[in-house]
């Protein structure tokens, strides 16, 4: 990883993000899945969907031109921003020069970082990831040891993805990923964003989904939780008697739990499979 040294600047008036862009002739790259935002009122209504910022550890994925990271800096975060785009580079060493040590720049990709390494545990994550990355990215944060390194998750996504966190049991995007989510975090969407407000504009709404840690249930192993609804949800139009039969002992499971094994996935609650993987931990 190479990091970018901190400059010594005085902030002045932002300069429009389109003048950025056009100065330093940049174009979100769709093979990084980028696409910026432009509108300084938008990037400051996400950035206050964490709370107060003053003097809190924020980090972000995918700065691009460093709109979103300005918004942050403006609320008085001490932000470390990841990008693997070398393109974008010099528009955000112009901020580090703007905001000192209140901004470090890595140059890396966001999939290999060890975040407690660059930012230290309790920061706050606020993002507009890139869409081709974004779900690994959650599901990263969401493993390991618990409580986690971070304070709050705030994330833009393509609209289904984020409906998909959020949904709850027999909903049609109730699935594998709302329950890595809920079983120890609470998800909620905290808006919705027309393409209009991305440059180039997605083919889809995308929205934002803000997302704070849960203490995690007692006996419960998260790979077990995984390789339960792997199972499950893998073959999702199957009733549970059939997609659980290649987990050891989750039939035994099922009945003492007391969950019909007729029962498909989607009918399932998360304190349900949480159950379950108790059991079996």
């Amino acid at each position: 990883m190479r990091r970018l040294p901190c400059g010594n600047g005085l902030s002045d008036a932002a300069e429009p993000l389109r003048a950025v862009i056009a100065r330093h002739g940049l174009s979100a790259s769709k093979a990084l899945g980028q696409n910026f935002i432009l509108d300084r009122q938008l990037l400051a209504r996400i950035a206050a969907v964490p709370g107060a910022l003053g003097g809190e550890r924020v980090y972000e994925v995918g700065p691009g031109p460093g709109g979103m990271t300005r918004a942050l800096l403006d609320a008085g975060a001490e932000v470390v921003a990841v990008e693997r785009d070398r393109r974008c580079m010099p528009a955000l060493a112009e901020l580090q020069a703007e905001f000192g040590s209140k901004l470090q720049v890595i140059e890396a990709d966001a999939l290999k970082v060890a975040e407690v390494e660059v930012v230290g545990a309790g920061a706050h994550v606020v993002a507009n990831l890139p869409y081709n990355i974004g779900t690994a990215l959650l599901l990263k944060w969401l493993g390991g040891a618990w409580p986690p390194w971070w304070r709050s998750l705030t994330l833009m996504f393509q609209k289904e993805v984020a409906e998909r966190i959020v949904a709850a049991p027999g909903d049609e995007a109730y699935g594998r990923l709302s329950v890595a989510v809920q079983w120890r975090a609470r998800p909620r969407i905290a808006m919705s964003v027309k393409p209009s407000a991305f440059v180039p504009p997605p083919k889809v709404t995308s929205a934002l989904v803000h997302i704070v840690p849960l203490d995690a249930p007692e006996g419960v192993d998260a790979s077990v939780v995984e390789r339960l609804t792997e199972a499950a949800f893998g073959q999702r139009r199957k009733m549970l008697r059939s997609s659980l039969k290649a987990v050891p002992d989750a039939l035994d499971a099922l009945a003492q739990v007391g969950i019909d094994p007729e029962r498909r996935a989607e009918t399932v609650s998360v304190a349900d499979f949480v159950r379950l993987a108790r059991l079996l931990s």
